[in-house]
């Protein structure tokens, strides 16, 4: 069992930054894959940013590219979105996601509201 907790939400002018972070426990974190998925009013829920756990690989929307950044820290087990040049459009919810690398087994956290609004 995996839990995990998101913080840094909050309000945001447009073209102003923000730092979410994900703490994790319960279990191996460098065990897991690690994302940043986020839902606005009225969409469907979508993949922000992926960190796996070996090689430094990431992912990120196309949406995204350029402005945000996903890291880990694993000896505090956290993730971080460092998201930068902030768009009204990248109000949403987001949520921390943790999956297992080798079973899969998936776990979500309850979510942290950015508001992106001048």
């Amino acid at each position: 069992q995996v839990q995990l907790v998101e913080s840094g939400g909050g309000l945001v002018q447009p073209g102003g930054s923000l730092r979410l972070s994900c703490a994790a426990s319960g279990s191996t974190f460098i065990l897991y894959h690690m994302s940043w998925y986020r839902q606005a009013p009225g969409k469907e829920r979508e993949l922000v940013a992926r960190i796996v756990t070996a090689g430094g690989g990431t992912k990120y929307a196309d949406s995204t590219k350029g402005r945000f950044t996903i890291s880990r820290d694993n000896a505090k087990n956290t993730v971080y979105l460092q998201m930068n040049s902030l768009k009204p459009e990248d109000t949403a919810v987001y949520y921390c996601n943790a999956r297992h690398w080798e079973y899969g087994t998936e776990y979500w956290g309850k979510g942290t509201l950015v508001t992106v609004s001048s």
